[in-house]
């Protein structure tokens, strides 16, 4: 996985070949270390204006998709209900309408790394949970907190293949609509980012 400086390395690379906008981030030699590079708080008005499509996988149940979900201001229901049911609770087969803030923050960080020309899908290792599931990830000692908000449709946990934990968490963190839990693990897939739009706030677990 691509670590800070793989990152900027490449960023770096894309705005010489113009392939990123000069106005909307900053050039090749103004780019920064984090936090500046990935302040989502710095993205232009036309970033938010477009339409929002998501690119998703779904590693437990084997399913892909890549759905335009908001158009001229509005989200597209069907393409809302079609999300809901991508991050269902697949243990427990049930579907529970999800917060399109988080939404929001999936396609925020998604879209925003296309600029350089990072085009992977986001990968959804856990949704929405039913308290019957959650409840089981606690009795197995698997990392999951006991009030979750992946109860309410509030959280996702989540992973890009070409980013590390460090960079993906720093640029959800940066869109300040929620917490941030960095999951550090070893092994060829890494770990894995939660984010929910709960409290702002940051773990390590």
């Amino acid at each position: 996985m691509a670590s800070r400086r793989d990152f900027l390395q490449q960023g770096a690379r894309l705005c010489a070949l113009g392939v990123i906008g000069a106005p909307a981030l900053a050039s090749a030699q103004e780019l920064q270390p984090p936090p500046d590079l990935f302040d989502a708080q710095l993205l232009d008005l036309d970033f938010w204006v477009k339409p929002r499509t998501i690119s998703l996988v779904r590693p437990q149940s084997g399913e892909r998709a890549r759905v335009l979900y908001w158009k001229d201001g509005e989200v597209i229901d069907s393409a809302y209900q079609e999300l809901c049911h991508i991050l269902r609770d697949v243990n427990g087969r049930a579907t529970a309408p999800i917060d399109p803030k988080l939404f929001e923050v999936l396609w925020g960080t998604q879209a925003f790394i296309a600029r350089y020309g990072m085009t992977q899908p986001l990968e959804i290792l856990s949704g929405y949970r039913t308290e019957a599931s959650n409840r089981r990830l606690v009795e197995e000692g698997v990392p999951a907190a006991r009030k979750s908000l992946h109860m309410v449709g509030k959280a996702a946990d989540i992973r890009i293949a070409s980013l590390n934990e460090e960079v993906l968490g720093g640029l959800i963190r940066s869109f300040r609509q929620g917490g941030v839990g960095y999951y550090y693990r070893s092994g060829p897939k890494g770990g894995w980012i939660h984010a929910d739009t709960g409290l702002n706030r940051t773990w390590k677990g």
